[in-house]
């Protein structure tokens, strides 16, 4: 588990003030864990003995300890390519790497099945089945292609679904157009980009809410989001894994077609007759009799 995991998940059993220092450590994180622990504790307006209690009560040998677990997560996530593969190749096994992979795959599946709260998920997909909420979609260079896989099939099953181009130029007018409770689903891992960042913002100060698809660690942009899915990413490669978070955006949409099914299965009806309007699919043979 990472850090903000941990945290979140021992948060009922904190004080009042390791609450309050929680809170803080989680609205700007990691970064907020990486002074000294006398400007962490004033940071969040505790004590300094408030701020020892609580990383040992998160299970931590002390403050050290809890800050080399942050700073190991930071590494992890601004590492690159090249970075990653040097990593992975001095700790690859001598299995193929087909078996290497299906390792890394089922173990980032289990994982990330075990964090997912049923309660989010649902939420979020009540959210983007909601017909009176418009849904726009936007992903970065490399998570970009999520975002279009996600965009092909709501569009299908549903109406007021928009794609957002990746760059600094096209998304100021998409933003200018969302109304409060408008749905924007965000795909962003490692190395997050910070125009996704200042989009994200910019909707959500629209009133626009945000659902995120990130890696462990999390994206920034979890600070403004209203959902979150915290997916494992890694492989034994120099390129992420996105096999885990393919796999939650297909149930995503599957739970948003069952949710609108009545309505779904009208419109999909509708573009099956335009379809075979068009040469677009190979039509079934039939041989005259």
């Amino acid at each position: 588990m990472t850090v903000s995991e941990v945290i979140a998940a021992n948060f009922a059993a904190l004080t009042r003030a390791e609450r309050q220092l929680a809170q803080t450590l989680l609205d700007n994180y990691p970064v907020s864990g990486l002074g000294s622990i006398t400007t962490v504790a004033e940071n969040a307006g505790v004590s300094t003995p408030t701020v020892a209690r609580m990383v040992q009560k998160l299970g931590f040998r002390g403050f050290p300890d809890f800050q080399a677990r942050l700073h190991s997560e930071l590494e992890a996530t601004i590492q690159n390519p090249i970075a990653k593969h040097d990593r992975f190749a001095s700790q690859a096994p001598t299995a193929h790497v087909l078996n290497r992979f299906a390792d890394a795959i089922l173990s980032n599946l289990r994982t990330s099945l075990a964090q997912i709260d049923p309660r989010e998920f649902d939420g979020a997909a009540a959210l983007i089945a909601d017909p009176k909420r418009r849904v726009y979609l936007v992903g970065g260079r490399i998570t970009r292609t999520l975002a279009d896989y996600l965009f092909t099939h709501l569009q299908v099953i549903r109406p007021g679904v928009t794609l957002i181009a990746t760059g600094t130029s096209p998304w100021p007018h998409h933003v200018l157009d969302m109304k409060k409770g408008d749905v924007v689903v965000v795909f962003d891992i490692r190395r997050y980009e910070r125009e996704m960042e200042t989009l994200a913002r910019a909707a959500k100060a629209r009133g626009a809410e945000v659902i995120l698809f990130t890696d462990p660690w999390a994206s920034p942009i979890a600070a403004v989001a209203r959902r979150v899915f915290r997916l494992q990413i890694e492989a034994p490669s120099a390129w992420d894994s996105s096999v885990v978070t393919l796999f939650t955006v297909e149930a995503m949409i599957e739970a948003v077609q069952a949710a609108i099914w009545p309505d779904a299965s009208q419109r999909m009806k509708a573009l099956e007759t335009l379809f075979d309007a068009t040469p677009l699919f190979r039509k079934p043979y039939r041989e005259d009799r």
